[in-house]
């Protein structure tokens, strides 16, 4: 049984780089390279860019609002700043272009069509290290995460998944009923969760409880 290509969609910023990067993946079994004329749903876009400047950003922005479709992002220039940008934008894979041969393209959109994310290894570790300093001394004297919930926001949810009711949490918390019915519907109206029962589900699926 033939497995199935994935469907590859190319953005670049000029001409050349649109042929270019085409050519080299035309010949690859594992690909289905979309024309841009063609209708069909993409599996990956693959944006290729000299820098991640405020172009890019909008352009990675609208396609992440309006593409089902993972994002990889093939640049020149690729820092640290360049990394959290890419991923803050729905970036999935990244590849600097001195290194994006034919077979770490096909590696890079494999990977994120599996929801895999794939970076340089050299800016991994710095990229969680900057996600670190940004927890400890933004976020955490705010009382926030990443995930945009307070810290008691997720105490309130833990104790929910555990089976406890409105008046348990008050007690356990030493806060009024009120203040615990108050800070559900804040997550459940911020978050657009229909209830406790999906906000704990959705706190789950992040990790946070």
């Amino acid at each position: 049984m033939t497995a199935t290509r994935i469907a590859v969609r190319i953005h670049a910023d000029d001409p050349i780089s649109q042929s270019g990067v085409a050519a080299q993946l035309r010949t690859r079994p594992e690909l289905r390279l979309l024309a841009s004329t063609d209708p069909g749903p993409a599996d990956v876009v693959l944006v290729v860019a000299d820098s991640v400047d405020q172009r890019v950003v909008n352009s990675l922005r609208g396609l992440c609002r309006a593409v089902p479709a993972a994002l990889v992002l093939v640049v020149s220039a690729l820092d640290d700043a360049a990394v959290a940008t890419a991923v803050e934008c729905g970036v999935v894979g990244l590849l600097r272009r001195s290194e994006a041969t034919a077979d770490q393209l096909v590696a890079t959109l494999g990977a994120a069509v599996r929801g895999e994310g794939a970076i340089p290894p050299d800016l991994l570790g710095r990229l969680l290290n900057q996600m670190g300093r940004i927890q400890r001394q933004i976020l955490d004297p705010r009382g926030l995460s990443f995930s945009g919930l307070h810290q008691r926001e997720i105490e309130v949810l833990r104790l929910v998944s555990e089976g406890h009711d409105t008046r348990e949490i008050a007690q356990q918390l030493a806060y009024s009923e009120r203040t615990v019915k108050n800070v559900l519907h804040d997550v459940t109206s911020r978050l657009q969760l229909r209830n406790r029962t999906h906000a704990v589900a959705y706190a789950l699926r992040q990790g946070l409880i």
